[in-house]
């Protein structure tokens, strides 16, 4: 079944806001966006563009209620080890403590992933003095298990310099397979009970075909290239992520939380704008698609919108595909 979603008011219209990690806290709808700066910087691969610099969270208290900007909760000039590019951010819970995950570019240029605490879902958030060790890339997305276990999700190629480091250690030079290999699967640690250091060193997440082959790099409307995300239903675990060049949401499903996950099929079709990026969330027994487009500024890829649309799932587990329309 397909789902058809027109391009929607925008959650906030007076900044701009992208990447949406949506979570329930406290009963209410929290959303951890980025926040796209209006510039006039360069725009290449390397992801320029998204000069990002600070955080806001938005909140909700249901779907009828208005949204509302808690203001600026953490700002790069108030992390010691980041120099610039705070991108697409997650949050979570645990130990009477709410974490805040980014990812930003070192002063060696290098992304990492770092941490901040909070004691309110809406900040302000406090940056721990050094990124999580042994972190790289981009794109958290954490998951809280039933069990209390935490799990963290991230990667993501080209500016988010995933493929550089296939070696194990950073490679200014690196490049990604060819297209007749496997394709790059996001990255996945457990987190320690503190949440803010890692378990074991990170370790790639598998996305397979139903025959169990490898999905490959060439496959551009399959493979993984940004914007994990990892949620549960029914008991499978759901991995989601961009495909970057061809600009779908994907799925694969798992029964284990490091996978292997199987490749199931899209959930959104192309937005307005290159990138697409999102979260999913239940609230009141219904699924929630967050992604972001550029509607509001007319398609410009570093000025967009968050928004959100219902998802819904089929008996035998999957979802069911929404069709954006422009």
């Amino acid at each position: 079944m397909m789902k058809k979603v027109k391009p929607n008011i925008p959650l906030v219209d007076h900044i701009y806001t992208a990447d949406p990690s949506a979570h329930v806290f406290e009963g209410k709808i929290y959303i951890y966006p980025s926040h796209d700066l209006d510039h006039d910087g360069p725009s290449n691969d390397n992801g320029d563009q998204y000069a990002m610099e600070d955080y806001h969270v938005l909140s909700m208290d249901d779907f009828d209620s208005p949204c509302v900007d808690h203001g600026e909760v953490l700002h790069i000039k108030d992390v010691p080890w980041a120099k610039q590019q705070m991108w697409a951010p997650d949050a979570a819970f645990k130990n009477n403590t709410y974490y805040l995950y980014f990812p930003a570019k070192d002063h060696d240029g290098i992304f990492r992933i770092g941490a901040a605490t909070s004691s309110n879902p809406a900040g302000p958030f406090i940056p721990q003095e050094n990124y999580i060790q042994g972190s790289f890339s981009m794109d958290p997305a954490v998951l809280v298990d039933e069990d209390d276990r935490a799990y963290m999700y991230f990667g993501g190629l080209w500016g988010g310099q995933l493929e550089k480091w296939q070696t194990g250690s950073y490679d200014p030079n690196g490049e990604g397979p060819a297209i007749t290999e496997p394709a790059l699967g996001p990255m996945f640690a457990e987190l320690d009970d503190d949440m803010l250091s890692f378990k074991e060193n990170p370790k790639e997440i598998s996305i397979i075909d139903e025959d169990g082959n490898p999905i490959l790099a060439g496959d551009e409307e399959k493979r993984f290239f940004e914007g994990p995300w990892v949620h549960k239903y029914n008991g499978n675990y759901y991995l989601s992520y961009s495909t970057g060049t061809t600009h779908l949401l994907a799925y694969a499903m798992s029964k284990n939380p490091q996978g292997p996950f199987v490749y199931k099929g899209t959930i959104l079709t192309p937005v307005l704008g290159w990138t697409t990026h999102h979260s999913i969330v239940e609230f009141n027994d219904k699924w929630y698609l967050f992604y972001h487009d550029a509607s509001l500024s007319g398609g410009v890829n570093h000025k967009r919108s968050v928004k959100y649309t219902e998802l819904k799932y089929n008996e035998d587990g999957t979802i069911q595909t929404i069709e954006y329309e422009s």
